[in-house]
C-alpha cells in the first residue's frame, strides 16, 4: 500500500488513488476535520503544556501555552538553549530559562535564611538597617524590568478581577490583621509592626505561586504592580488610621520613603524595559541573584538581631497570630472572589487568594525600622516572610497538583455542571 506524509509528522497509508479528483476530496475533508478537532480541543482547555515542545506544520510550537477554562497561562520557561519564538509570541533562550530556575529557588532561600538567622545570628547580625533601603530597591528593580506599558494597559481591560483583588488586598486584609491582633492580645512590642505588615502591597512571590497553582499569572503581575505603585499613598494612610493612636506615624515621610525605595526602582525598570532592551538583556540574568540576596538580607537581619525575643515565650506567641493571619487571608481572598456578584472563575479565585495572603513583608520590615522606633517592630514582618512562603507555596502546590478546595467541601457544597465538567 502506498504511503503519504501526514500532517502529524508520521508516515500514514494513503487513500486509494482510483480517481485523482474523488480521492483528494475525502483526504482534504479528513485533514480539515482533524485540524478542527485539534483546535476545538485546545480552545476547551484540554491541551496541557508539555516538557518538550514539538512542531506540527500549520500549528507551530506546541507545549509552551496552556489554557485552563477561560484563563490563559504562559509558561515561565523559554525554549531551552535556542532562543526560538514560543507559542506565546515571546522569545527566550538560556538566560531566561536559567533566570526562572533561579527564581524558583527563592522559597528555599527564604526558609534557609530564617533557619540560619536563628541558629547562627552572626550570619546576618552585621546587616544594619541602613542596608534595608538599597536591598529593597534591588528587589523592586527586579520587578520593574519585567514590566511594560502594555501590562498596565491590560488593567483597563480587566477592571473587575483587579478591583476584587485590590479590595481584598487593601481593605479586607488590614481589617483582618486588626481583628487578629486584638483577638490574640498581641504585645505592644510587636503590635504596630504586625499591623503595618498587613497594610503593605502584594509580594513578588505571589506571581510564582500563581504559576504553580495554575492560576492567572497575568492578573497576579498586574495586582502586584498596581498595589506596589499605589502603596505610596495607601500604606501610610492605612497605617496612620490603624496604629496612629499606638505609635505616631509620619505619613508624609513614609510616603517619601516608599517613593524612593519602591516607586523609583520600579519606574526605572519599566523605562529600561521600554527604551533600553539591550541593557535589560544584560542585567536580567543576574537580577534573580540580586533579588535573592536582598531578600535574605531583609529577612535575616531582624531575625538575627531579635533572636532572643523571637525564641522567648512572647516570640512564640507571635507565630500563632501570623500563621492565623495568612491562612485566613488565603481563605478570604478565595471565597470573596466567589461571591455571587463577582463569580470569578477558578484560576482568578486562586490568584486573588494568593495575592491576598502574600504581601511584601520586606517593605513592611524596612518601614518598621524607619518609622516605628524599635527594631523589634520589624520582627513580625521577618516572620511573616517565612510563614508566607511556606503556606503560600504549599497551597499553590495543592492546587497545581489538581486538587481543589471545592472537592474537600463537596459534602457541603453542591457541584454545578460547570464544576463537574472542569
Amino acid at each position: 500500500m502506498a504511503t503519504v506524509a501526514c500532517f502529524c509528522g508520521a508516515t500514514c497509508p494513503s487513500l486509494p488513488s482510483s480517481s485523482s479528483s474523488s480521492s483528494v476530496q475525502p483526504r482534504v475533508r479528513l485533514l480539515t476535520r482533524l485540524r478542527h478537532v485539534s483546535l476545538r480541543t485546545a480552545s476547551r482547555g484540554r491541551v496541557s503544556a508539555s516538557s518538550t515542545p514539538f512542531s506540527i506544520p500549520g500549528f507551530g510550537k506546541v507545549g509552551w501555552h496552556r489554557r485552563e477554562g477561560n484563563a490563559s497561562i504562559l509558561s515561565f520557561g523559554a525554549t531551552a538553549g535556542t532562543g526560538e519564538e514560543r507559542s506565546d509570541g515571546a522569545t527566550g533562550g538560556n538566560g531566561d530559562d536559567v533566570s526562572e530556575k533561579i527564581s524558583a529557588l527563592l522559597p528555599l532561600v527564604v526558609v534557609a535564611t530564617g533557619v540560619a538567622a536563628l541558629s547562627y545570628p552572626a550570619t546576618f547580625s552585621w546587616v544594619s538597617k541602613e542596608y534595608y533601603a538599597p536591598a529593597l530597591g534591588g528587589i523592586m528593580l527586579s520587578i520593574g524590568i519585567k514590566l511594560s506599558i502594555d501590562d498596565f494597559a491590560l488593567a483597563f481591560q480587566r477592571p473587575v478581577p483587579l478591583s476584587v483583588g485590590y479590595i481584598a488586598q487593601y481593605a479586607l486584609k488590614p481589617l483582618l490583621g486588626l481583628l487578629i491582633a486584638k483577638a490574640f492580645r498581641m504585645p505592644s512590642t510587636f503590635y504596630a509592626g504586625f499591623i503595618l505588615t498587613c497594610c503593605v502591597a502584594g509580594a513578588q512571590l505571589s506571581s510564582y505561586a500563581s504559576y504553580l497553582s495554575k492560576g492567572d499569572v497575568a492578573l497576579s503581575i498586574l495586582l502586584t504592580s498596581s498595589s506596589t505603585i499605589s502603596s505610596v499613598v495607601v500604606t501610610p494612610l492605612l497605617t496612620g488610621l490603624l496604629i496612629g493612636s499606638v505609635v505616631p506615624v509620619d505619613g508624609v515621610a513614609m510616603s517619601k520613603s516608599i517613593l524612593q525605595v519602591v516607586l523609583l526602582p520600579v519606574a526605572l525598570g519599566l523605562l529600561l524595559n521600554t527604551y533600553a532592551k539591550a541593557v535589560v538583556n544584560i542585567i536580567q540574568p543576574i537580577m534573580p541573584f540580586v533579588a535573592m540576596i536582598c531578600t535574605a538580607l531583609c529577612i535575616g537581619s531582624p531575625l538575627a538581631i531579635n533572636r532572643s525575643k523571637i525564641l522567648s515565650s512572647q516570640g512564640f506567641h507571635l507565630l500563632f497570630p501570623i500563621l492565623t493571619f495568612h491562612l485566613v487571608a488565603f481563605t478570604i481572598g478565595y471565597w470573596f472572589s466567589k461571591l455571587p456578584f463577582w463569580r470569578r472563575d477558578e484560576p482568578v479565585s486562586r490568584t486573588i487568594s494568593l495575592c491576598t495572603g502574600m504581601q511584601s513583608s520586606t517593605l513592611a520590615g524596612l518601614l518598621a525600622t524607619q518609622f516605628l522606633g524599635s527594631s523589634s517592630q520589624a520582627v513580625p514582618a521577618a516572620c511573616s516572610v517565612v510563614i508566607m512562603a511556606i503556606t503560600g507555596l504549599s497551597l499553590a502546590s495543592f492546587w497545581g497538583n489538581g486538587s481543589r478546595i471545592r472537592d474537600i467541601l463537596h459534602p457541603f457544597i453542591p457541584r454545578t455542571c460547570a464544576d463537574a465538567s472542569s
